[in-house]
């Protein structure tokens, strides 16, 4: 779309401003039903990405097939079949899934904050540098109280970062909408 001089880019998404009211208050009331069935908003959670991991491994499994040389088939199709097992296990049990999922959320959260430590520390005289120190203790521990309260915690913690995260997004749209309002 090629735009004449003095045209506003935003014109035609301030006009809709209503639509992400809407769209937010949407997300913010998914976002109440997620924090008020912690259990059921992981169990949706694992159920999303087993679907993905099914999705995916089918994928694989077609692109196994298009690959010419035998020896390499046999490796795309064991990858392929991987995912797929790990995709069905989600559905079959997704408790056990929840549980791996959050060791490796804890996990990754802890490396994560390490390194942005690490980061911190290595530009240390720059100005900022505490906040970005800050950001990676508080991210390392937060994977450290979660390898703490592991495996309990994997019946909720999933599903209270789908609650959070749909009640940030609700509340970001609705901000978003009436800001164009104005």
């Amino acid at each position: 779309m090629v735009l004449s001089p003095g045209m506003n880019p935003l014109s035609e998404v301030r006009a809709k401003w209503g639509w992400f009211v809407a769209l937010g208050a949407v997300l913010l009331v998914f976002g109440g039903i997620a924090a008020a069935n912690l259990f059921i908003a992981t169990v949706a959670s694992v159920y999303y990405v087993g679907m993905l991991m099914i999705v995916g491994g089918a994928v694989h499994l077609a692109h196994a097939f298009q690959v010419k040389a035998w020896r390499e088939t046999i490796a795309w199709a064991l990858s392929a079949l991987l995912y797929l097992a790990a995709g069905v296990l989600a559905f079959v049990n997704p408790v056990l899934t929840s549980a791996v999922l959050t060791l490796l959320m804890a996990a990754a959260l802890l490396v994560a904050g390490v390194f942005r430590i690490f980061a911190a520390w290595r530009v240390r005289p720059e100005k900022g540098w505490g906040w970005q120190m800050a950001g990676g203790v508080v991210t390392a521990l937060a994977g450290v109280v979660f390898l703490l309260g592991w495996p309990v915690n994997s019946l909720w913690l999933l599903g209270l970062f789908l609650a959070f995260d749909l009640a940030m997004q609700g509340w970001a749209l609705i901000a978003f909408g009436l800001a164009l309002r104005k």
